[in-house]
């Protein structure tokens, strides 16, 4: 039997979740740290989740291209065309597909959406209950949609293209299949890693938008306008502090301000979260200026004082460090990367200047030289 839709309005609670992710370390990249629905960090996270296009801070050039595209189908009176939203977790592709259904609906309410993963739709008769429950301008939303078994794409593919679903009735010589006509609507595709989607299927998404890392002051607004809905005072700077150790993702801003809620809580009779309780929460945290953690840290040490500052293998790095080597390259590397603090090299990792200045290390005590 297919399982039935979830779906999702203003103030609804999902009712049917998918099976578990599996494990990390499947998409070679940047970690997907999604929260699991109908967790307290998934609901944590949608009670912060902008509710209309105009209150979306950041990404303001996809904001802008989807705003135009939003307001052109309104007044065809027609679907938004459906929407591939690619870039790494935690910057708001899920957002943006909550927005669109409620930017669509014409007496301005939560529209309809139905939520459903890659992972989940393991064969064609899961999708036929999403794909007749859809209603005429609604949203399916399929995150970690470069998942996608290949008998499902391929089921989606006249979904999406002529709005038909065909449906296999019987079994064997006496088995026939009824064609059924389904009313237009849009699915919004979330992945991490668009080059693992087909050709045939990234070419059936009408837009195709990718989401970048956040800039500070961004960060910073979205910081204060989250403390607002929980009920939390920030002064100074204190909104800047979490916002430049965030590593440019709101998801782990989001998260940051929940500690920072909790600590100042314990530690402040007024209940205000100021930049001395916001750098206290923060280093008791162990997540230092850039937005390293511990095990961060511990990866650049190791580099630069067991091994003079590279070139290491990463097999070596992972019996030195006891940690799996995929945990190296999917939740340690990609942003050591992306801050100039390691290098990858046919000889392996080293460590960069940048790594040596920031942990305070004197590369003329240890011999000069990075090989």
């Amino acid at each position: 039997m297919a399982r039935q839709p979830t779906y999702r309005g203003d103030d609804a609670e999902p009712q049917d979740a998918p099976p578990p992710r599996p494990a990390r370390g499947t998409s070679r990249g940047e970690p997907d740290d999604t929260p699991a629905p109908g967790t307290p960090d998934a609901e944590f996270e949608n009670s912060l989740r902008p509710r209309r296009l105009s209150e979306v801070v950041g990404q303001r050039k996809v904001v802008e291209r989807l705003g135009i595209t939003l307001d052109a189908a309104r007044r065809r009176g027609e679907p938004l065309g459906h929407l591939l939203l690619d870039g790494p977790p935690g910057l708001g592709k899920t957002t943006l597909a909550t927005v669109v259904p409620r930017e669509l609906d014409p007496d301005g309410g939560p529209g309809n959406i139905q939520f459903t993963s890659g992972p989940a739709l393991r064969a064609p008769h899961d999708l036929v209950a999403y794909l007749t429950c859809a209603t005429r301008g609604s949203v399916l939303f399929i995150d970690e949609i470069h998942r996608l078994p290949p008998a499902v794409e391929e089921y989606l593919y006249p979904a999406m293209e002529d709005f038909r679903v065909d449906i296999v009735m019987g079994e064997g010589t006496g088995a026939r299949t009824v064609s059924l006509n389904i009313e237009p609507f849009t699915v919004i595709g979330a992945t991490t890693r668009s080059g693992m989607l087909t050709a045939p299927l990234r070419d059936r998404f009408v837009n195709h938008e990718r989401v970048e890392y956040y800039e500070v002051s961004d960060l910073a607004e979205i910081v204060r306008r989250n403390a607002a809905k929980l009920g939390l005072t920030v002064e100074g700077d204190a909104a800047e502090q979490l916002a430049r150790r965030s590593r440019g993702t709101p998801r782990k801003a989001n998260n940051l301000l929940r500690w920072c809620r909790d600590f100042t809580q314990v530690h402040s009779e007024r209940g205000v979260l100021t930049p001395t309780l916001a750098a206290r929460a923060l280093e008791m945290r162990e997540v230092d200026a850039l937005g390293l953690e511990d095990q961060d840290r511990r990866y650049l040490r190791t580099i630069i004082e067991a091994f003079a500052g590279g070139p290491v293998g990463l097999s070596t790095l992972s019996h030195a460090l006891s940690v799996p080597t995929d945990t190296l390259e999917d939740e340690v590397e990609p942003y050591l990367l992306r801050c100039g603090l390691m290098q990858r090299t046919s000889r392996g990792r080293v460590a960069t200047v940048r790594a040596w200045e920031h942990l305070g290390l004197d590369r003329a005590a240890d011999g000069g030289s990075l090989f």
